[in-house]
């Protein structure tokens, strides 16, 4: 009967500025049985520094946030 936090994410990827959304779910399990859990959320834009990221961040962002993206998302910001 040992319990145990078990942590993982998943990630969506929104707008036309490719904003990654972060989902972090906490689980409690006892037994390979869930007994609870909670959710907590993040949007990264394409203006914000990733440089402390996790590589999955990194990755998806280099992949995603062209100069392009980059360039749209400063003039939509600037209207």
């Amino acid at each position: 009967m040992a319990l145990e936090k078990k942590i993982t994410y998943d990630y969506e990827v929104r707008t036309e500025f490719k904003h990654i959304q972060e989902r972090q779910k906490t689980a409690i399990v006892e037994d390979g049985k869930q007994l609870s859990y909670s959710y907590k959320r993040r949007v990264l834009s394409p203006d914000m520094d990733v440089s402390s990221e996790s590589d999955e961040i990194k990755g998806m962002a280099s992949a995603l946030w062209t100069d392009e993206v980059k360039a749209a998302y400063a003039a939509k910001q600037a209207e």
